[in-house]
C-alpha cells in the first residue's frame, strides 16, 4: 500500500527531515568533497545515524537517507568495485531505518505521530558530476542515458528496505520521465518526484512545473510531486503550479531562505528557525501535505515546524 497515503489517511500532513550534507559539515564533518555526504557512509557511518535520529526525535516522520551522492560511477573512482558500492548504498538506508526503529521502540515516542518512513534518496545524475549541473539539468545526455544511469542504483536501493524512494531536486523534465519509465522494473515501488527550480513557476532547466506534475499524475508508482532544494520565495507560486496539474500529494522542502555563495563556498542571509516554520505553515496552507527542509536547515528548524503541524 502507498505508504504515504497511508499516513496522510490519518494526520492532515508528513513531516519531512531537513538537510543531511549541511546537517554534517555543521557537526564538523569536511564534506569537500565529489562524494558529499556519501562520503561518510565510508568514513563516519555513525554520525549519520545520529543525524536521523536527531531529526526523528524534532518530530520528523520521514528520514531521507544518505545516498544523494552515492552512485558506481562516484564510488568507482575511489576505487571501490560494484559490489563494495551497492554495500554502502545498502548502508544508506540501514543507517536510517536503525535510527526509526530505535525511536519506535519507545512507547512514548509514539503518541500522536505515525510510525516514520524511510525514503531512499535518489540524486540526479548532475549531483555525480560535482559541477552544479543538478541546479541547470544542461547535461547532454538522452533520455536512453538517463535511465541507464539510474537503472542500477535505483535496483540497489529499491531492494535494500526503505519505504520508498525520494528522487529529488530533478532539474529536467527528461530526467523525470527516465525515473517514471523506470518505475515499473521495480514492482511495488513507490517513489516522490521532487524538482529543483529556479523561480515560482519553472524547474531549474526551464520547464513549466506544471506540465511535470502533470507527466507524473497519472503514474501508479508516484506517490507525490513537489520540489526542494529551492529558495523559500518560490515554493508558493510552486505549490500552486502544481496542484493545477496533479491529484497527488504536494512534497516541499525547500532550503534554509540562506544564499549559496558558489565562489567561496559559504552561505549567507536569514535562515531563522522561527521563519522558516512560518512560512511552512503558508505551504501547508496553499495544500502541501509533505513538507521539511532542505540545505542549511537542521534539527530545530524540524522541530519548530512539527510545534504547529502536530496540533
Amino acid at each position: 500500500m502507498n505508504p504515504i497515503e497511508t499516513i496522510l489517511q490519518a494526520f492532515p500532513a508528513i513531516i519531512l527531515d531537513g538537510a543531511m550534507a549541511t546537517e554534517l559539515e555543521r557537526r564538523g564533518c569536511d564534506l569537500r568533497d565529489p562524494l558529499w555526504s556519501a562520503k561518510v557512509l565510508l568514513e563516519a557511518p555513525e554520525l549519520i545515524r545520529q543525524v536521523h535520529a536527531d531529526y526523528f526525535a524534532a518530530g520528523a516522520d520521514v528520514a531521507i537517507t544518505a545516498s544523494y551522492q552515492a552512485s558506481f560511477e562516484g564510488f568507482a573512482r575511489r576505487g571501490l568495485g560494484p559490489d563494495e558500492a551497492a554495500a554502502l548504498m545498502a548502508r544508506s538506508v540501514r543507517l536510517a531505518a536503525e535510527a526509526r526503529d530505535d525511536l519506535w521502540a519507545d512507547p512514548a515516542a509514539r503518541a500522536g505521530r505515525p510510525r516514520p518512513l524511510v525514503a531512499a534518496s535518489v540524486g540526479p545524475y548532475g549531483a555525480v558530476l560535482h559541477d552544479g549541473s543538478e541546479y541547470r539539468g544542461d547535461y547532454g545526455l538522452s533520455e536512453e542515458d538517463l535511465v541507464a544511469f539510474h537503472r542500477p542504483r535505483m535496483a540497489v536501493l529499491a531492494a535494500a528496505g526503505a519505504d520508498l524512494l525520494a528522487c529529488e531536486t530533478i532539474p529536467c523534465l527528461a530526467e523525470a520521465r527516465a525515473i517514471a519509465r523506470l518505475l515499473p522494473e521495480f514492482p511495488g515501488v513507490w517513489a516522490w518526484v521532487s524538482f529543483s527550480a529556479r523561480d515560482g513557476a519553472h524547474i531549474s532547466h526551464g520547464e513549466p512545473m506544471a506540465a511535470c506534475a502533470a507527466l507524473l499524475d497519472a503514474h501508479p508508482q508516484v506517490a507525490a510531486v513537489g520540489v526542494n532544494c529551492t529558495a523559500p520565495e518560490h515554493i508558493a507560486g510552486l505549490i500552486a503550479a502544481a496542484r493545477g496539474a496533479t491529484t497527488k500529494p504536494i512534497v516541499v522542502y525547500p532550503n534554509s531562505g540562506e544564499v549559496y555563495r558558489a565562489a567561496d563556498g559559504s552561505w549567507g542571509g536569514e535562515g531563522s528557525c522561527a521563519a522558516f516554520a512560518e512560512q511552512a505553515r503558508a505551504w501547508r496552507a496553499a495544500g502541501a501535505r509533505l513538507i521539511g527542509g532542505c540545505c542549511r536547515t537542521t534539527p530545530e528548524h524540524i522541530r519548530a515546524l512539527a510545534a504547529w503541524a502536530r496540533l
